[in-house]
């Protein structure tokens, strides 16, 4: 075996293959695994409490994605447009954000949201609102800290693809009559389909696992499927039960990254008609 395949077995094979034994097993009296073998951990994990948590780590993922997504492809199309020292300086202020420590970020998002804090205080100087708005300690507030935090991680993948495209091909779509929004869905978007695949699954992946920016920003009502491994691993020490969770969650990054990266081998064909 190559040194990937073998980073690959000992790194997340093997870790996995761990994690689905633990899952299997009972819950002995201080929360570790021990014989017999049973289901009891993987039937409790399908709860409606427990699958509600999976479902909102999900959507909050996906729209953390969408989001940035939508926000990376002008930015990404911006940066490929840009020559020099400005070009330079536009990374480093697309890098810079993924340099700082993820605690500090999710404190700067405190300072901003908290009831005394800096949009409350402009909101209510401006007259838009009579009392501060509860902005901290909900789902919106992960939502913000999340994009924050992983929308670097969309927009490198993108610009790389950007600067790969051939402009004779752009140039001849628009000479066959293409307008704008037509080279960019008939023409950009497919042939950026490995940028967009590979943006969607560092984004996604990460995201849905995530544990510190829903604590300090979602607290209980943000709480996502991360949070809740965590308190199973570390607080109650219910490893089979967590393990149970992981492995769930596991799964379910899996068929994100087999959907995210489907398209991305069908990306060097364009048809213009």
């Amino acid at each position: 075996m190559g040194p990937a395949a073998v980073a690959l077995v000992f790194l997340f094979l093997l870790p996995l293959a761990i994690l689905a034994g633990y899952a299997v097993l009972t819950t002995g009296e201080q929360g570790e695994p021990i014989l017999p073998f049973t289901l009891v951990s993987l039937t409790r994990a399908l709860d409606p409490l427990y699958l509600g948590i999976l479902a909102r780590s999900l959507r909050l993922s996906l729209e953390t994605t969408a989001i940035c997504l939508l926000l990376g492809l002008p930015l990404a199309w911006i940066l490929r447009g840009m020559r020099g020292r400005a070009r330079s300086l536009a990374l480093l202020a697309v890098i810079l954000p993924s340099w700082t420590n993820l605690l500090v970020k999710n404190y700067a998002w405190i300072v901003l949201l908290r009831q005394e804090g800096v949009v409350n205080s402009l909101l209510v100087r401006l007259g838009l609102v009579s009392e501060p708005l509860p902005l901290l300690f909900n789902e919106g507030a992960v939502l913000a800290g999340l994009v924050h935090t992983f929308l670097p991680f969309m927009v490198l993948p993108l610009y790389a693809s950007f600067e790969k495209l051939d402009p004779a091909l752009l140039e001849a779509a628009r000479d066959l009559g293409a307008g704008g929004w037509e080279r960019f869905r008939r023409v950009i978007v497919p042939l950026s389909a490995p940028g967009i695949g590979a943006g969607v699954t560092l984004v996604f992946v990460p995201a849905l696992g995530a544990v510190v920016t829903p604590d300090l920003l979602g607290g209980a009502r943000g709480m996502m499927i991360g949070n809740l491994i965590q308190n199973q691993m570390l607080l109650t020490q219910d490893w089979p039960f967590g393990s149970a969770l992981a492995v769930a969650l596991t799964i379910a990054s899996l068929v994100v990254i087999i959907l995210a990266l489907g398209p991305g081998r069908r990306g060097e064909r364009v048809e213009l008609l």
